[in-house]
């Protein structure tokens, strides 16, 4: 009895394994064919986004994510980014190290007067500031003539333009960290270094755009109080020899976007105000050394003209975004020349990008081309143009060629031929 039953159960039993085997087949099989969909549509979406970052007419190079060494060794893969995170191609320039400055500067001023360029206040470090001003001579090449600033002053973020003979120094940041603004002004007699108090400015500003306009100082944008919320307020008064001819400041039209870290230059009589950035570095809350912490910042190409009916008008943006240039910028034949800066964050690493190029904006054709490459990229740093000379100094300069990241505030100083 027991025999004649045996196959029948072994048959049923081999029955039942290979409906369980088809079953888990079958599931393998869905799993496989849903995890190959879902890889496609999530590719598809990289894509999507990838495709969003090169700006219209940009072009897409491919930077290595480490030192070239060090990607062969260890076989680390290239990445591809759009023109926006990457060096813009344009012509190698032969360049020439020139007696450095004194003390290393990172958002200092600096102003050109004839022959010399004046070099105001700036971070040593950022629990280090500076309250002198050094003089560099570009008939011999030499720095010299140090001497103060008022008590009062603030030390970076700084608003500041000449009429030739006197500096009008407007508003910043007092103090190193992430410390307030003040909204104190003065005016440098640069042949007597005598320095005058100005009306303050209505509020405190941090890095606002400064220009002289016919017979008027003009304070725009910057960020507010709390060091990142930009600011639209645009005010102006009558100054003339170094003196205020009103006690006042008046209200003007606002600038379309607010922000510090602009250039703002006059020229051919209109005022542009050119790149700049929404956000900053602030305080930490609470920090009895206004520690400094990080924030969002978006950085922008935008060019704005104010024109004869004080109106803004919209010019061509820049070829990449580009901030910290607010003295950073000279005029040669009839062409603004902008060096280095800072443009958006790295996509993948969300660090600070510093910029490698020198920008020239055409003025009568409103066109923006790359006349040359900077020994490294750097930001904040000081620019002066003598005899065919294009020097810059200070700021902060990257890591190294494949690493576009902040590393050292320097003090050295550059010159360049510079034929346009």
């Amino acid at each position: 009895m027991r025999l004649g039953k045996a196959p029948s159960s072994k048959h049923k039993t081999t029955k039942f394994l290979f409906v369980c085997v088809s079953i888990l087949g079958a599931f393998l099989i869905v799993d496989l064919l849903w995890a190959s969909s879902s890889s496609s549509s999530s590719s598809s979406a990289y894509r999507s986004i990838a495709s969003n970052w090169p700006r219209q007419g940009s072009q897409t190079f491919v930077v290595p994510k480490g030192t070239g060494k060090q990607d062969k060794k260890d076989g680390v893969h290239e990445r591809v980014l759009s023109a926006t995170f990457a060096d813009l191609p344009g012509p190698q320039l032969k360049w020439e190290k020139m007696a450095p400055a004194p003390v290393p500067r990172l958002d200092g001023a600096a102003i050109q007067i004839k022959d010399l360029l004046y070099v105001f206040a700036g971070y040593g470090t950022i629990n280090d500031v500076h309250s002198h001003v050094d003089i560099y001579n570009f008939m011999d090449n030499t720095w010299g003539g140090r001497f103060d600033m008022p008590k009062e002053m603030a030390h970076s973020h700084l608003g500041m333009v000449t009429d030739g003979r006197y500096i009008y120094v407007v508003t910043g940041q007092y103090g190193p960290q992430c410390r307030g603004p003040t909204a104190h002004t003065f005016v440098l007699d640069t042949e007597t270094k005598q320095w005058r108090d100005m009306p303050p400015l209505p509020v405190p500003r941090y890095a606002p755009a400064t220009q002289l306009w016919r017979g008027r100082l003009h304070v725009m944008g910057g960020s507010k109080e709390n060091r990142h919320t930009p600011a639209l307020e645009h005010w102006s008064i009558a100054v003339k020899d170094g003196k205020a001819l009103e006690k006042e400041w008046q209200t003007e039209i606002p600038i379309p976007r607010g922000g510090p870290h602009r250039a703002c230059v006059v020229v051919n009589d209109r005022l542009y105000v050119i790149g700049g950035q929404e956000g900053d570095f602030m305080a930490k809350p609470g920090s009895p050394i206004f520690k400094c912490s990080r924030r969002n910042e978006v950085v922008y190409d935008d060019v704005y003209m104010l024109d004869d009916d004080m109106k803004w008008k919209v010019l061509p943006p820049m070829p990449k975004p580009d901030s910290h240039i607010e003295f950073a910028w000279v005029i040669v034949n009839n062409s603004i020349v902008i060096v280095g800066g800072t443009t958006d964050k790295h996509p993948v690493t969300k660090k600070m990008t510093l910029v490698g190029e020198i920008l020239k904006f055409q003025l009568d054709t409103q066109k923006w081309s790359v006349v040359g490459k900077l020994p490294y990229r750097v930001k904040t740093t000081l620019v002066g143009f003598w005899n065919g000379m294009l020097y810059f100094t200070s700021g902060q300069r990257d890591k190294g060629p494949y690493d576009p990241t902040p590393r050292k505030v320097i003090g050295e100083m550059w010159r360049t031929k510079l034929s346009l």
